[in-house]
């Protein structure tokens, strides 16, 4: 056996071209499937809009592809992690390797190697693409797919409270003063939470203290009245700062951004398990890929003639799914305070990353 990680430089070579060329096959037939089937559930929306044509859905199709790669190049690695040791099982290539006096863990090498380069390159990836498509998308949604908002800092669907007042806005653009909110919904409660009267608004504007609706709707609950209101200032409580802070995405701002908006929540006393948790699995994430080819190592081995090859494909890809749904599942326990944000992210990484090595050992070394 070598005492090499690494098999020879040509192997090594051939099984990383072999690898990425599964993977981008497998992600792009993905990618254009799922656009697909999404264009068709949205299309109706966004064609409802006057003015929109072709033209706005192949906006949509731009800002939700980058989107639909980020979340998939890890099913793709998995995918392809299957497809290429089973083709390399029924050629008795692996047969081969293992014969010339490779370990199972040198003939994965390359596949880890690989691997590793496509979770660097999807971290980074999603730091300077994802991220603006999905606050980009977000604020075009939260307009029901109007005009395409041009600013950077777009944030949607924001909801505030302010004492008993309830201030609700479908996009907010700008930064300190020069804050810019629309689609304005200002609730104002009365006794035991009930509301007692709704202001409806296009846009308002920060006037310290307040902000001030234009030409805004009243509706009077008891009354049932529906006035006109030319300017009326509400949330004197509600301050920029206050509202940057409501207003944080974590899946629209990147890994050093995110780090910023938590150390302002911690400087304000907020709660911030939810975003830590969103902040670690923005390395956890992009790190699963890394994980796949050790959890469907096992369809690598094997004699392809006993029958058992397309079992252990099976076995393989059920590691794999059953990795992302603990993943999600301990995400989910971490953004409601079940779990510490760090064990939320990384705990099923290592828990399938002794499973895989426990499998590949007493099952091939």
């Amino acid at each position: 056996m070598q005492l090499d990680f690494f098999p020879s430089k040509s192997l090594t070579l051939y099984l990383g071209k072999l690898f990425i060329a599964r993977i981008l096959a497998v992600l792009i037939m993905l990618v254009l499937v799922l656009m697909m089937l999404d264009l068709l559930s949205k299309s109706g929306d966004i064609l409802a809009v006057e003015g929109n044509g072709q033209g706005e859905l192949l906006t949509y199709a731009s800002l939700r592809i980058p989107q639909l790669v980020q979340r998939f190049v890890p099913y793709s690695v998995l995918l392809a992690t299957i497809i290429t040791l089973v083709t390399l099982n029924q050629n008795s290539e692996v047969i081969a390797m293992k014969a010339a006096g490779l370990s199972a863990h040198q003939v994965l090498a390359p596949l880890l190697l690989t691997a590793g380069l496509v979770s660097a390159v999807n971290f980074a990836f999603n730091e300077r693409v994802v991220t603006r498509a999905t606050a980009t998308l977000k604020a075009w949604e939260g307009a029901e797919y109007g005009a395409v908002p041009q600013e950077s800092n777009v944030r949607s669907n924001v909801y505030l409270t302010d004492g008993e007042g309830i201030l609700t806005a479908t996009s907010i653009t700008g930064a300190g003063d020069q804050l810019r909110m629309t689609g304005v919904t200002w609730y104002e409660r009365g006794q035991g939470g009930m509301i007692r009267q709704q202001l409806r608004a296009e846009r308002a504007t920060f006037v310290n203290p307040g902000w001030q609706l234009e030409n805004a709707t009243r509706f009077d609950v008891r009354s049932a009245d529906t006035t006109t209101v030319e300017r009326v200032v509400v949330g004197k409580q509600l301050t920029p700062a206050q509202i940057e802070l409501e207003a944080v995405d974590p899946d629209a701002q990147g890994f050093f951004e995110l780090s910023d908006s938590i150390a302002a929540y911690e400087a304000a006393g907020r709660r911030t398990g939810e975003l830590r948790a969103k902040w670690w699995h923005k390395l956890s994430g992009p790190l699963s890929a890394f994980l796949m080819p050790l959890l469907g190592a096992v369809a690598a081995f094997g004699l392809a003639r006993s029958g058992q090859l397309f079992l252990r494909a099976i076995i393989g890809m059920a590691l794999g799914f059953a990795y992302f749904v603990v993943d999600n599942a301990a995400l989910a326990m971490g953004s409601f305070g079940g779990y510490p944000p760090f064990l939320a992210a990384w705990a099923p990484f290592f828990l399938f990353l002794l499973v895989g090595e426990t499998v590949l050992i007493r099952t091939e070394e």
